[in-house]
């Protein structure tokens, strides 16, 4: 029952900036990894970014040195700050989060996704 809500999408210019955030909520005990994934039309889901408990980062090559990933911890929440947006950044991203519910049950969690648009 855990759930993940974005928000943040929206419009924005070539060399814009976006900030998305991911709101978890539930019985949850520990949240292990998030991530961010996106998927254009007529593309597949691709991972845009992850990071772990540990504070390990992983980055697409397309983002590197533009996106960066975070987490607050007090807050269960995650954020990815879009910088240098292109118009191949167009698509609609997806909150991702796995951990441990209270009860001890292993739960991989998707959000309902935030369109972001940039225009050229």
């Amino acid at each position: 029952q855990v759930q993940l809500v974005e928000s943040g999408g929206g419009l924005a210019q070539a060399g814009g900036s976006l900030r998305l955030s991911c709101a978890v909520s539930g019985s949850i005990f520990s949240t292990n990894s998030m991530g961010w994934y996106r998927q254009a039309p007529g593309k597949q889901r691709e991972l845009v970014a992850r990071i772990t408990g540990g504070g390990s980062t992983n980055y697409a090559d397309s983002v590197k040195g533009r996106f960066t990933i975070s987490r607050d911890y007090a807050k269960n929440t995650g954020y990815l700050q879009m910088n240098s947006l292109k118009p191949e950044d167009t698509a609609v991203y997806y909150c991702n989060a796995h951990g441990f519910d209270v009860s001890g049950s292993y739960y991989d969690s998707w959000g309902q996704g935030t369109q972001v648009t940039v225009s050229s």
